[in-house]
Formats: C-alpha cells, structure tokens, sequence
C-alpha cells in the first residue's frame, strides 16, 4: 500500500497522488513539497524517519544503504529534507519511464487502441452472454 503525498492513503480526491503520466518536472515538484516530520523546523533540527511521510517512500524505493543514510542524516540533522527527498524522487522517475514511454507508444498509435478496446469488447459480450444464459434458465425464461 503506497502512502499519499502527505502520508494519508493515496487517494485523487485527497489530491495526494502522483499519476502515472505525469511529466517529470510535475512529479519531482511534488515529491519535493512533500511535508515532513514537523519537529523538523530547522536543517539543524534532528528528526525522527518514522514521523515523515518521505521515510514511507524511502522504504519502498531505497536500498539498505539509502535507508541508513536517511535515517542518521535525518535523526542527526546532517541532512536536510530536500537532500532526503531527492533519492526518492530519482526512484520514481526512473520507475515511471518505460511506464510512461509505453504510453506514449498507444497515443500515436490509435488504430492499435481501437483494436485492443473492440477484442475486449467482444470477450465481455461472449462472457455477459453466457452469464444470461445462465441466469435466464435459472429464472425459467430461456429464450429458444
């Protein structure tokens, strides 16, 4: 489960999500304007990981390394939250591209859109039609 921009369930109407097709610079700002663990007023205040909605992100993105560098860097404030962010930020980014890349292969090739839509199409009537068929006989109104 993927934490939302503010540390609250990701969710579009909470407005804290980063959709797969948004472009670099709006995803990196994002991230970057995340909040943080609130005792952290200063660069030169320590902080607490557990408390910041970044730390969530690191733990799904960053390796051990990563991890630990945050966690002494935020606990002992020798880094500050936008030096934190940016691994993150790197992570999502690359994690984005092919998504992204593949996107961008369907939007100048509609004809192959059209025909993915019409073979779904066509395998949700067969399945509906048998589900009727079903249910009809069930409900004993089978059509002949």
């Amino acid at each position: 489960k993927m934490p939302g921009l503010d540390g609250q369930k990701m969710s579009k109407s909470y407005n804290n999500t980063i959709a797969l097709r948004d472009d670099t610079d709006s995803v990196a700002k994002k991230l970057r304007t995340m909040p943080t663990d609130p005792a952290r007023v200063r660069r030169e205040d320590p902080g607490d990981p557990k408390k910041c909605p970044v730390w969530q992100f690191h733990q799904v993105y960053s390796d051990d390394g990563t991890c630990q560098w945050v966690k002494n860097g935020c606990k002992h404030a020798t880094i500050g939250c936008v030096e934190c962010k940016q691994p993150v930020i790197d992570a999502v980014l690359m994690e984005l591209k092919p998504i992204q890349e593949r996107a961008r292969e369907y939007e100048v090739d509609m004809s192959t859109v059209k025909a993915i839509i019409n073979e779904g199409n066509q395998a949700a009537r067969e399945v509906a039609r048998d589900t009727l068929e079903v249910v009809r006989k069930a409900m004993g109104i089978a059509y002949l």
